[in-house]
C-alpha cells in the first residue's frame, strides 16, 4: 500500500511539473517577457540535452535565458532549441541566418555572420555543443537532418595576406560557400573551410580538416581528407544498395 501511495505521489509532482512548464512555456519568445517565461518553465525541467521537450510545448520553440540573439535579419522555424550560452551574432555587414524547423543549438555554440555572409541551417539539423558557423563574405548551407558534432568549425572565409600589412587590418576572402547536403555526419573536432561541398549522406571522421568537395555517401577521415568508404547505412537510408 505504502509503495502505492508513494507511486502516485511521485506522478502526481510529474505532473505539476508538466502543467507548469506547459504554462510558461505558451508565453516563451524572443521578446524580454517571453525569456523570462522560458527561464521559469526551465526550472523544474531536466538539464542539458533532457531540456529540448521544451521546445515541443511551443511553434517558437525553447530560448535559453542565457542564449544570446544579436541578429536583425534572422528567420526562425518552429520548435527551435536553443541552449544555454549558445550565441546568435550579427557582425557588421552580416547578412540573413535562416533556421529551420527543429534546429537544435546546443550550449555554447556560436552562429555568426558579418562582411555579406549569410547561414541557412535546414529542418532537424543538430548542432552540439562548441561548435563555430562563421560566415563572412560567402554562405554556408547544412542541409536537412544533418548531425555535427561537438568542437566543429566551419569558416566559409580567410584573412587577406597583402604584403606589408599587419593580418589585424587585412580585408577577407572566401573560396566559395560551404555547402552540406542532407543526412551528413559531422564528427567531433572537424573543420570545413570555404569552397567546400560535403555530398548527402557523408560522414567525416573525427578531427578532419576539409579542404575539398567529399562525394555523397563515403566516409571521409584523415590528414589530408581521403575518402576510406561508403556509407552504406546512409545509402541504404536513400534507396541506394
Amino acid at each position: 500500500m505504502d509503495g502505492k501511495i508513494k507511486q502516485r505521489s511521485r506522478s502526481g509532482v510529474s505532473h505539476l511539473k508538466r502543467r507548469w512548464i506547459r504554462f510558461w512555456m505558451r508565453w516563451a519568445d524572443l521578446s524580454p517577457l517571453g525569456r523570462f517565461a522560458a527561464g521559469c518553465a526551465a526550472c523544474f525541467a531536466p538539464p542539458h540535452k533532457s531540456r529540448v521537450f521544451l521546445s515541443e510545448f511551443n511553434s517558437k520553440g525553447y530560448i535559453s535565458p542565457s542564449a544570446i540573439v544579436h541578429h536583425s535579419d534572422l528567420t526562425i522555424g518552429m520548435h527551435l532549441f536553443m541552449d544555454d550560452r549558445a550565441i546568435l551574432y550579427q557582425r557588421k555587414g552580416g547578412k540573413s541566418v535562416i533556421l529551420g524547423n527543429k534546429v537544435r543549438i546546443y550550449r555554447d555554440t556560436i552562429i555568426e555572420t558579418g562582411y555579406g555572409g549569410s547561414i541557412e541551417i535546414n529542418d532537424d539539423v543538430s548542432l552540439h555543443p562548441r561548435c563555430q558557423i562563421m560566415a563572412y563574405v560567402d554562405k554556408i548551407r547544412i542541409g536537412k537532418g544533418t548531425m555535427v558534432a561537438p568542437n566543429c568549425a566551419f569558416y566559409c572565409y580567410d584573412h587577406d595576406t597583402t604584403a606589408g600589412r599587419p593580418i589585424r587590418e587585412q580585408g577577407f576572402n572566401s573560396k566559395g560557400m560551404i555547402d552540406v547536403g542532407e543526412e551528413a555526419w559531422i564528427s567531433i573536432g572537424v573543420t570545413i573551410l570555404s569552397g567546400v561541398t560535403v555530398g548527402p549522406g557523408a560522414v567525416i571522421g573525427a578531427g578532419a580538416v576539409v579542404t575539398k568537395d567529399v562525394a555523397p555517401y563515403v566516409t571521409a577521415a584523415g590528414h589530408p581528407l581521403r575518402v576510406a568508404g561508403l556509407n552504406t547505412i546512409g545509402m541504404s537510408r536513400r534507396g541506394f544498395s
